[in-house]
């Protein structure tokens, strides 16, 4: 299939002038925004221009109303490994960039990956996201081997990865199609930015990434290889982040007309220093993102695309990281590391400095404070429910009735075999309320019977 640029840049920027709503196309839109359809591109573009204090507000309003209708209390958890950070391409804002010569290079062996999948796992983590520089050194092959063992990984408890997530390099239909084979779940990659001019400011000539077209073509390469859920994201602080999130939503888009399902999720993270990487520093950021348009911005994805996951990596701080859990975040990395054998205390080069540094049951303890479910489900991964048929329960509300128990099963499952007396103690309560929340007896019944089974030792239930 021939793969052309449906990036209007010049466009898409001119949608951000002199563009600000009246007080009542705002309220018109956030309305619209409530009946849980998404909203259109001109839509976004004066939510975007909206700088008032009090209309902002309006818009965070209406985002947790959107997040609390789709997704209620739940929270999904995983953690990244970082099988490599060699890497061939030279981006001047990352710690991997080729001519960092303060990094120690490093490629996992297939023994260092199942070890590092075995510290994610005594932690209670169930969903990894293999990640990776772009390298010939781990190409389409090598994480085909990396897949398999950090599925076949088990710990002392039994437990094993149930959901592989990567983000990785573009690539051949053919490679997508062997990644598919290996039941991977969401295919991550960043565009960095839709500017195609800026692009090759950030992203000099002569490595693969200088290749604009290449990169933001590769979803579709992806779907026609076979994968089913994609996730899309760029890197604030480039240019622009109003331009980006127009962009994202012409993303999506291209990819409901052209592939009948658009991106699973969205990632935000925002530059953070690296090692080694003038560039990423504070004082040399082209484009730095506020704390308050951060916000902003995730609200208005959240209901503009109110069915896609929002990412929140440990890029950001946790006070940063809970406000954004209220106004769209769905899915959390926790405990994280960013350098390949991170979790084994390696001192090798990360791609990022972290925010975030707290344990995994200690973000957990301040979730259920929040009265949040901690999940780990997989299970719509594996009862087939991706791709376009997940949005068709999901847009008519019929999926909430897996998700919430889905969600309080593995977090019934954690509390049992990972976490600390204090927080299996108030998270046992937490389930006890959440139980009496059912509307249909029947349901109930059986959410009670299957936490009481998990209980007494049974694993891996799920509807």
């Amino acid at each position: 299939m021939k793969h052309t640029n449906f990036i209007d840049c010049e466009k898409l920027y001119g949608m951000l002038e002199n563009n600000t709503p009246s007080e009542s196309e705002l309220n018109d839109i956030l309305n619209k925004a409530r009946q849980l359809k998404g909203l259109n591109l001109g839509d976004v573009a004066k939510l975007l221009c909206v700088e008032d204090e009090a209309q902002i507000g309006k818009i965070l309003d209406t985002a947790h109303y959107c997040k609390e209708e789709i997704y209620g209390k739940r929270l999904v958890l995983f953690a990244p490994i970082y099988t490599g950070n060699a890497c061939v391409n030279n981006c001047v804002y990352c710690g991997f960039r080729r001519d960092n010569k303060t990094l120690k290079r490093k490629i996992l062996t297939l023994d260092e990956i199942e070890n590092e999948t075995l510290h994610l796992l005594r932690m209670g983590h169930k969903r990894a996201l293999l990640i990776c520089g772009e390298s010939p050194r781990n190409d389409a092959d090598y994480m085909v081997e990396a897949i398999r063992r950090t599925y076949a990984a088990k710990d002392e408890k039994g437990s094993q990865i149930r959901r592989i997530n990567v983000e990785l390099a573009p690539m051949s239909v053919s490679d997508f199609a062997k990644l598919k084979a290996e039941r991977i779940g969401t295919y991550v990659c960043f565009q960095e930015t839709y500017d195609e001019v800026e692009y090759r400011k950030f992203h000099p000539a002569g490595t693969p990434k200088a290749d604009y077209l290449n990169r933001l073509t590769v979803m579709d390469r992806a779907m026609e290889g076979g994968i089913d859920d994609v996730g899309l994201g760029v890197l604030f602080g480039l240019v622009d982040y109003r331009f980006e999130i127009l962009a994202i939503m012409e993303h999506a888009r291209h990819l409901e007309e052209d592939f009948g399902c658009g991106p699973h999720t969205v990632s935000f993270p925002r530059i953070e220093p690296a090692e080694g990487t003038p560039f990423s520093l504070p004082e040399n950021i082209p484009h730095p993102v506020s704390d308050k348009d951060f916000m902003k911005i995730v609200a208005i994805i959240r209901i503009a695309m109110p069915y896609t996951g929002i990412i929140i990596s440990t890029r950001e701080q946790p006070a940063m990281r809970d406000q954004l859990i209220k106004y769209g975040a769905s899915q959390l990395s926790a405990a994280s590391e960013t350098n390949p054998g991170g979790y084994e205390e390696e001192n090798t080069g990360a791609q990022f400095t972290l925010g975030d540094h707290r344990s995994l049951d200690e973000v957990i303890s301040v979730m259920i404070d929040g009265g949040y479910i901690p999940s780990f489900c997989t299970g719509c991964y594996r009862k087939g429910r991706v791709g376009a048929d997940f949005m068709d329960l999901a847009k008519p509300g019929l999926i909430k009735e897996y998700c919430k128990p889905n969600a309080m099963f593995t977090f019934r499952e954690y509390l049992e075999d990972y976490a600390s007396p204090e927080t299996k103690e108030k998270g046992l309560r937490l389930l006890k309320e959440l139980t009496q929340t059912f509307p249909k007896e029947e349901l109930k019944r059986r959410v009670e019977g299957n936490l009481c089974k998990i209980g007494e030792g049974e694993r891996d239930l799920y509807f």
